[in-house]
């Protein structure tokens, strides 16, 4: 389901300095649009636009600047000499196993008293577990490194304790007021930390552990660049922003993952239909990242820990044909659940449908309620929350519409709820099924009073107006040294009015319901472009008509069987009689 055109707004954003894109223009050489560009990302010079194209490892902090870093490496130090039993523990998710396979792969050079431990989603749900802790106990473990969790565990690491294991917390999410009697508490986002970059994934975090512990101990850092391509996988899907040391890592991971991939991720790649060698951060967004995450979904996480970390082609194709099974099997699921929620919405069933959306089916798998939300989120474009049930508990996750803290509504009903975590635009639950009336109520009562009309409209943000006389080889070039993008540093959305089809346009895909176009402007009526349009087929009547439209859209360059071409990838459309 797609939003109406009324409820949808286009704003071009406010243009750079024009003295500043002027000059910079000039400096470098380029069209003034990629100079305001670069302006509006805070690139004003030479210099400024060589370190922005041009990243450096040498640019990474300091790790030592993180709070309790030196006590975390001297505490791990201590537990490679003495042979103590070491456990990388991670969350399900595609930043936790890609942390625990990184921390876990680097201390495995050093140490043969290491091993791994992925908690499961429906038995013992996220986070730091008793059952993990158990599990440490009853192995001989003494120090339990968690990754991407452990933030809020303070009761758990003192059940720890009493147990005689030591616990280093590397974590990302934001702490409590009181933090966990751990050995160490890694999180560049603790109130005492002065870390220069506080945006972190989880697995940078253990990232910055093992830096350190190189730096420490006089080991080359290059023996770190094997482990960039877990990172970059961590940093695309868990959308922290693309800028600072994650821009930095990114750009270097990518490099690593196209260059030589580890066999796990080379085998998601060749599964996923990709190109090796031509991997962007969209292909783990949407190709790599959710079948990662499938293994945690449908089966268990330390499947995914396992591939990642394969150090034969023969074990990473057996994996990787499972977790890619457990994929198909996730998006079927998650099409019929879809379905079911779309229907209780409209058909006024569903537990709250006013400023939010909130439905709840005990019988739902739980493992893919998180794609149901965003499912719903792009239908209604409402705050939104998908609840089942599992272990005699309501659990469930939540996701947000841009500008609204959905986080901080949940955390008004912390007094119900039994645990919950998460950011500002996505968060998880569980509650005790006799809150559940109270805390629906409680919280749409929160959302009702805090949301505003302007943020239930979906807006899509311009970076500039653009003829297609303007995309020339050049330009792409330059365009694509931008990269890598995500939060902070998106690929640039750009507006062209009064575009047509050339007249090759046709639907694609199941259904048909994409669409494929060769692009003309009233500028260049004999230079086409190539197009795509997901989801947008509803237009097609219209485009296929002869009609003019606006479109806005991102460039990319699409690779297919060893070819590729510059491609507009459309995000909206708007006939030439809608008002913008």
């Amino acid at each position: 389901m797609r939003i109406m055109a009324k409820e949808r707004k286009w704003i071009v954003k406010t243009p750079a300095d024009p003295e500043k894109v002027g000059r910079l223009s000039a400096e470098l050489g380029i069209d003034r649009v990629l100079a305001n560009l670069l302006v509006a990302r805070g690139v004003e010079t030479f210099e400024q636009a060589r370190s922005f194209f041009r990243p450096r490892l040498e640019d990474l902090h300091d790790p030592f600047l993180m709070k309790d870093m030196d006590v975390a490496v001297e505490r791990v130090r201590r537990a490679i000499t003495s042979e103590e039993k070491i456990l990388v523990y991670g969350d399900y998710d595609v930043d936790g196993t890609t942390a625990v396979s990184l921390v876990y792969s680097f201390f495995r050079r050093y140490t043969s008293q290491v091993d791994f431990y992925i908690p499961d989603r429906y038995d013992e749900g996220y986070g730091v577990s008793y059952k993990g802790i158990d599990f440490a106990a009853d192995g001989g473990f003494t120090l339990i490194i968690t990754l991407d969790c452990g933030i809020k565990a303070n009761e758990k690491v003192a059940y720890a304790a009493s147990k005689g294991i030591d616990m280093i917390i590397c974590d990302h999410h934001l702490p409590e007021d009181s933090l966990p009697p751990a050995v160490a508490v890694l999180d560049p986002k603790r109130e005492d930390d002065h870390y220069p970059f506080d945006d972190l994934s989880g697995c940078g975090v253990g990232f910055k552990l093992v830096q350190a512990y190189t730096q420490k101990f006089g080991i080359p850092f290059d023996s770190l660049i094997p482990l960039l391509d877990l990172l970059v996988v961590s940093i695309s899907a868990d959308l922290v922003t693309m800028v600072g040391e994650n821009r930095i890592l990114a750009h270097y991971g990518l490099k690593q993952l196209n260059e030589n991939p580890r066999k796990g991720l080379l085998t998601m790649a060749t599964l996923s239909k990709l190109e090796p060698g031509h991997l962007t951060i969209d292909d783990i967004v949407f190709k790599i990242g959710p079948r990662i995450n499938a293994a945690g979904r449908m089966e268990t996480g330390r499947l995914a820990v396992e591939l990642l970390t394969a150090s034969d082609e023969r074990t990473a194709a057996v994996l990787g044909q499972q977790i890619n099974d457990n994929n198909n099997e996730r998006k079927s699921i998650d099409r019929e659940i879809t379905q079911e929620a779309m229907e209780m919405v409209l058909g006024g069933k569903a537990l709250v449908s006013g400023a939010a959306t909130i439905v709840y089916n005990p019988n739902w798998n739980k493992g893919v309620v998180g794609i149901v939300a965003s499912r719903l989120v792009e239908a209604f474009y409402k705050p939104t929350i998908v609840l089942t049930k599992s272990n005699g508990f309501i659990t469930g996750s939540a996701r947000s519409v841009q500008g609204f803290d959905l986080y901080e509504a949940i955390e008004s009903c912390a007094d119900l709820l039994e645990n919950f975590g998460g950011h500002v635009y996505a968060a998880g639950l569980t509650l005790k099924e006799s809150n559940l009336a109270e805390f629906t109520q409680r919280i749409d009562t929160f959302i009702a009073g805090k949301i505003t009309t302007e943020m239930l409209i979906p807006v899509t943000e311009i970076d500039a107006k653009l003829e297609f006389s303007q995309i020339t080889p050049k330009f792409f070039r330059v365009l694509k040294q931008f990269q890598p993008f995500g939060p902070g540093n998106a690929n640039p959305i750009f507006l062209t009015e009064n575009v047509s089809d050339g007249g090759n346009g046709r639907k694609v895909g199941a259904g048909g319901v994409h669409m494929k176009l060769d692009l003309i402007d009233e500028n260049q009526p004999f230079h086409q472009i190539p197009a795509i349009a997901f989801n947008m087929s509803e237009y097609f009547d219209y485009i296929k008509g002869g009609n003019p439209f606006d479109i806005c859209y991102a460039i990319v360059e699409n690779y297919y069987r060893g070819n590729s071409n510059l491609q507009l990838r459309i995000k909206d459309i708007k006939e030439r009689d809608e008002f913008i």
